[in-house]
């Protein structure tokens, strides 16, 4: 064959998502479980935690987007108790260090993940 690369060709029907309530959105995409700390299941995603923007309904190749009202979790909190966000600070030598901040859970219900004001650890 002279060290061409030949493509194999294959069969696909490629549907694009346009959120969490397209047809396909939750296809092959599991329920998460509940973790304990969060009351209800997320509204937006109803407790998947993301979904497909893009699948292949014939070899189920998919392209997803994670959910920014439960960050993934799948579920919210109803309350006051404050929720755990991953998030990245600067040590003193200047290198990213990986820290949990916690947000009260009635200002993740009512804001973007960007607008959070967030808490400082260990409050």
């Amino acid at each position: 064959m002279g060290g061409k690369n030949r493509l194999m060709p294959h069969a696909s029907n490629i549907v694009v998502c346009d959120g969490p309530d397209s047809p396909h959105a939750f296809d092959i995409v599991p329920i998460q479980p509940r973790n304990g700390s969060l009351d209800a299941v997320c509204p937006v995603c109803r407790g998947h935690g993301q979904w497909n923007t893009e699948i292949d309904l014939v070899s189920f190749r998919c392209k997803r987007a994670i959910c920014s009202r439960c960050l993934g979790a799948g579920w919210v909190e109803t309350g006051n108790d404050p929720v755990e966000l991953p998030d990245i600070e600067m040590t003193a030598e200047g290198y990213p260090h990986w820290v949990i901040r916690q947000v009260p859970g009635e200002d993740m219900a009512e804001q973007e993940r960007s607008d959070v004001p967030l808490l400082p650890p260990g409050t």
